[in-house]
């Protein structure tokens, strides 16, 4: 339910005026921090319960696998179903997995192999969260305010990942046993999923795109959104940019605890300072991104990113001075906070809202891919050369790739306008009735064009082809008669009649406004004529006598495609 109450913008925290999402920013900003203090006292607990750096390993594993695999596929679940009601079932799935969990901690039962298995199973839950959740945030503020919104969840997040492992390091201590220590600490993060569920249970969601035609199927919504991807160049543009800095930037997180232990000769408290320096940069980037972006542009936001990342990644590879280190660990949370709010608005801004979610999980997954990436890269280095020359290589990589990055900008120009052209649009009026599933659909659309206006209609008609294929058509072409010159046919195909009418759904103000330019062309009294085509199929009936054909022919139908 997204509010319309005019509030003054004189700071970045208006979103939080808004009861829904303040509501939940502040749930989630519990769960995350009980998140954070689980990540912690699990990694703690497997270390007390064997000494196999391999099991210790995989504790890490089962967080982030799920994540990188899952991402794409709870996207498509969460534009297909109610995201209310799917985040209400995930955040009870994550409850179960960490209350058994606790119990079995708390009873002194738990082994290696059952830790992980729960582990991996809190964290699929958290993998298919995650899109939906992000793709709400559209649905409770302004889009003016969008931005705002996205920097204080980072905010949030990153307040949690500051301080969050250090309370769960203190938790455990507080206590005699690990295992103890640890099923506190476990029992607390599943009670603060209660305070989650509660808030979705209570808010009223108003879908801000609800179709009247059958819901997709989760095969079809993947294909649906990688055809999306394929032609949109906007979007792809963020995830390049996104794999870039990720996959050099993920060098700070890989080699930051080598660099604490073996160049600075500090304990585990000092590589927690180390790290939580990066988490208060971040809370300080989030409180100061608004400012930013009334001074910088998105691209200048994400270029100065990478400058400051570069320099950071130069000082840890080659400085012993931990004054300096924390200069630009604190210099470097505010970069991460910056980029990485930046590339999110980006792709929340450039799809509509039919398709969101799923970009929001091919986003998390390119965002994965190169930190996991990345990591295996510069760890692989550091062994086989020396953690200094894998800082100094990861730095002089990113810069190296700010150049490339520029050339695929982010939100540059004016926003397209992504609101629903009409909502439920009206079935073309045909003859036959076809079933939803019968296919594949050819529409036609004649255009009479002038001479002098071929060149000029030619590229406005090009221009079309992206919106035809990325709201649902697997073909299109335009061709123009032979015998005719001044006649030109359109042509779209889509996989069925149900696809055809979603692609009716799909199309955007911004859209309709590329395709009324191709028709202002069009010369005469009448509308373009559009013809709807169904894939005739032989039917075991008529191989053996064939229907005869009526010569009741309907007019052309001009219903403005």
């Amino acid at each position: 339910m997204t509010s319309t109450t005019p509030i003054d913008r004189t700071s970045g925290w208006a979103p939080l005026s808004r009861p829904v999402f303040r509501n939940l920013w502040l749930a989630s900003l519990v769960s995350n921090l009980g998140g954070w203090m689980q990540d912690t006292a699990g990694t703690w607990l497997m270390t007390a319960l064997t000494a196999s750096p391999l099991l210790i390993a995989l504790m890490q594993t089962a967080a982030s696998l799920p994540a990188l695999f899952l991402a794409f596929p709870a996207g498509a679940t969460a534009d297909i179903l109610d995201r209310r009601r799917l985040l209400i079932f995930w955040q009870a799935w994550m409850l179960a997995a960490v209350a058994l969990l606790s119990v079995w901690t708390l009873a002194g039962a738990i082994v290696p192999f059952a830790l992980l298995v729960l582990t991996f199973l809190l964290n699929i839950g958290t993998a298919m969260n995650n899109p939906g959740w992000q793709a709400i945030i559209p649905e409770l503020v302004p889009r003016s305010e969008l931005p705002d919104a996205i920097s204080i969840n980072s905010a949030g997040f990153n307040l949690t990942r500051a301080v969050g492992p250090a309370l769960g390091g203190l938790a455990v201590a507080a206590f005699v046993s690990v295992m103890r220590g640890a099923g506190i600490v476990f029992l607390f993060n599943s009670l603060t999923f209660v305070a989650v569920i509660a808030v979705l249970y209570r808010w009223r969601r108003s879908p801000p795109f609800k179709s009247a035609l059958p819901a997709e199927r989760l095969f079809g919504s993947m294909r649906a959104g990688l055809r999306y991807l394929r032609h949109a160049p906007e979007l792809q543009a963020v995830l390049l940019r996104t794999f870039l800095f990720t996959g050099f930037v993920s060098a700070v997180w890989a080699l930051l605890a080598v660099v604490a232990q073996q160049e600075l000769h500090q304990g585990a408290m000092g590589y927690g300072i180390l790290n939580g320096c990066i988490g208060a940069g971040a809370v300080i980037g989030a409180s100061c991104l608004p400012k930013v972006r009334q001074r910088l542009s998105a691209d200048m936001i994400v270029v100065g990113a990478g400058v400051t990342f570069t320099c950071t990644l130069v000082v840890l590879g080659l400085a012993r001075s931990i004054p300096l280190i924390v200069l630009w660990l604190l210099a470097a949370g505010f970069a991460w906070t910056s980029a990485t709010s930046t590339f999110n608005v980006t792709v929340q801004l450039s799809v509509p809202s039919w398709v969101q979610a799923r970009a929001l999980g091919v986003y998390q997954m390119t965002f994965w891919g190169g930190m996991a990436l990345g990591s295996t890269i510069w760890g692989f280095l550091a062994e086989h050369a020396s953690t200094s020359i894998a800082l100094v290589v990861a730095g002089i990589g990113l810069l190296g790739s700010v150049p490339l990055g520029r050339r695929f900008h982010l939100l540059r120009g004016a926003l397209p306008d992504l609101s629903p052209y009409q909502l439920n649009r009206p079935a073309p009026q045909v003859v036959i009735e076809p079933h939803p599933e019968d296919g594949p659909v050819l529409v036609t659309i004649e255009y009479r064009i002038r001479h002098a206006d071929y060149d000029a209609f030619i590229h406005s008609i090009h221009a079309l082809r992206p919106v035809r294929m990325r709201d649902g058509a697997i073909r299109w072409g335009v061709f123009r008669d032979a015998v005719y010159p001044d006649r030109l046919v359109e042509t779209f195909v889509a996989e069925s009649w149900v696809e055809f009418l979603r692609q009716r759904e799909r199309m955007t103000t911004s859209d309709r406004a590329i395709r009324d330019r191709v028709w202002d062309f069009h010369q005469g009294d009448s509308r373009p004529v559009t013809s709807y085509m169904i894939y005739a199929r032989e039917t075991a009936e008529q191989t053996s006598t064939v229907a005869p054909i009526s010569d009741q022919r309907p007019s052309p139908l001009t219903e403005r495609g």
